[in-house]
Formats: structure tokens, sequence, C-alpha cells
């Protein structure tokens, strides 16, 4: 039994079919089923029922893949350590980010973190909240830009920046009564707010909440943008993270767009990782690159 037998069970687990777990794992499908065979022999128990084009684990199999995750997830951190006693600023990084974050801090913080590291390789991976800390968890991410805060005890965590949220409503809706909003004047708003498992939905709620608002029926945004341009077509008002109404990002003439008065209510964002990994001296200098540009434009 080794890694790579283990890695293939996983696969397996995971996608339910001999196809695409061994698509996954870069090998022939023969060479899949003929591995998880000789793993079987070895161990001396069935791990995989199969009954015609159906899979299904035994439940044995389910206990010994949950237990080879675990060894995979420390061999991963194995091999992190070895890297960055290497070199920490070479090598990849892979960094999580959600999508209400991502393309409106992204372009401003990666020309400095290519500056600050130009021998390191960054894959961006754009996913929600709950399956980037899986990931992270899993070994398959090295760090994650997430909203605080977020209770988990295995994960390493610095705070980033604070964002403000702003008021965005139909620009045919008339004149204001001045630059700054009172967070009392949300009381009895209906807004339109992102559909469940984005983390800002869960953000928004809590504006809402302590100003008196609600959710508008009948409608879910599945994007910020699908937010946005629903504003814009006069269906209603929401709130929007400030670097999403900043430029580059083209603003909508549809759109007025007004900040709250202190004190403003706003998301927490940080940077996490696993505490079982040995980073903390490169977390923090990457953290550098991160917050300080976008504490530049949000001031």
């Amino acid at each position: 039994m080794n890694i790579r037998d283990l890695a293939y069970l996983v696969a397996l687990a995971d996608f339910r079919n001999f196809s695409r777990a061994a698509e996954a794992v870069h090998v022939t499908q023969p060479t899949l089923s003929m591995q998880i065979k000789k793993l079987e022999e070895e161990l001396g128990v069935q791990l995989v029922e199969r009954v015609r084009k159906e899979l299904m684990l035994t439940p044995v199999g389910v206990e010994i893949v949950e237990r080879a995750r675990e060894i995979l997830r420390e061999a991963q951190v194995i091999k992190e350590i070895a890297r960055r006693a290497i070199d920490p600023e070479s090598g990849a990084l892979r960094l999580g980010i959600f999508p209400t974050l991502g393309p409106y801090l992204l372009p401003h913080v990666v020309p400095v973190i290519v500056k600050r590291f130009p021998r390191m390789e960054l894959y961006l991976i754009e996913e929600k909240t709950d399956l980037l800390v899986a990931m992270l968890k899993e070994g398959k991410l090295d760090a994650a830009v997430l909203a605080l805060p977020l209770e988990d005890r295995t994960l390493a965590q610095l705070p980033l920046f604070d964002e403000p949220f702003m008021y965005a409503t139909p620009a045919a809706l008339g004149s204001v009564d001045g630059p700054l909003m009172k967070l009392s004047e949300l009381a009895d708003e209906r807004l339109l707010l992102l559909a469940d498992g984005h983390c800002m939905r869960e953000q928004a709620l809590a504006v809402c909440t302590s100003g008196g608002a609600s959710e508008r029926g009948g409608f879910r945004a599945t994007s910020l943008e699908t937010l946005r341009q629903m504003v814009a077509a006069g269906m209603g008002s929401t709130l929007l993270p400030k670097l999403a109404t900043l430029a580059p990002v083209a603003q909508s003439p549809n759109i007025r767009i007004r900040a709250f008065a202190e004190p403003q209510p706003h998301r927490s964002i940080g940077l996490l990782w696993r505490k079982s990994a040995d980073v903390g001296e490169f977390m923090q200098a990457l953290s550098e690159c991160l917050s300080v540009p976008a504490l530049e434009r949000l001031n």
C-alpha cells in the first residue's frame, strides 16, 4: 500500500466513476481498476461494490477512505514543509478568493504580489467560501482570502482590511438628502440580495437587521454583477462592497451610490492558512501585499 493507491481510492470515492476518477488522477481506467483491485487484495476486504454501471463504497470502504483522506492531507503538509524550507518565496502558491471580492481586489494586488515574489508561481482559485475552506483544509489550497470571522481551530488567520458597504439605489428614484446615509434610513426598505451560498448574503442580512430592512422576496441574484444590473433596471436597491463601486469597474449612470455615515457597516477580510503549515513569516509578507493596495483604494 502506498500514497498513490490511497489517492486512487479517494478519487474513486469522490467521482463514483472509474473513468472520471482515472482522468482526475491522470492514469488510464484499466490502471486505476487494477490498483484498486490490488489494494483490496492486500487489505483482504472489499472496498468497492460494482453493480452494472453503478459504483458504491462498502461500509469498510467508507471508513478507509476517511482515513486515506487524512493521510493524503498529512503527506501534502510534509511536501509543503520541505518546499517552504528550501525557499519560502519560490514554488507555487495556490490562493483562493470568493467571487464578490476577487474581481475587484485581484487586479490591484496581483501586480504587487508578482513584484514582491518574482520567483513564485501564483494560481488563483475563485469559489464560494464553504468550498474554499474545504479545499484549504484538504491541502488543495495554500491560503485563502475570506471574510472574517471564520471559526476553525485548524486555520491561522491574519486580518487584512475592513471593506465598507455602500447603498446602491436606482437613480430614477430622485435626489438624496445628503452625501452620507444613516443606517436608520434603511428602515422598512426591502433590498435585493444574493442567493444562498454567498457569504455576502449573510453579511448583507446582518446589515438589514441592524437598519430595520428586510429582503425583497421573489428574486435572489447569483452574482454581484447581476445585482448591479437589477438595480440599474429599477428593480430595487441593494448593498455593494465599496471595491465594487470604484474605478476601473464600470459604473452605471442609472445607479446612485451612497456611503454610510459612521459607524459604517462593513465586512472584514482576512488571509487564512493551515496552522500545520509552518509558513507564518511568508503569510505575513503576503498579507502586506494584499492589504496595502486595498487600503490605499478604500481610504
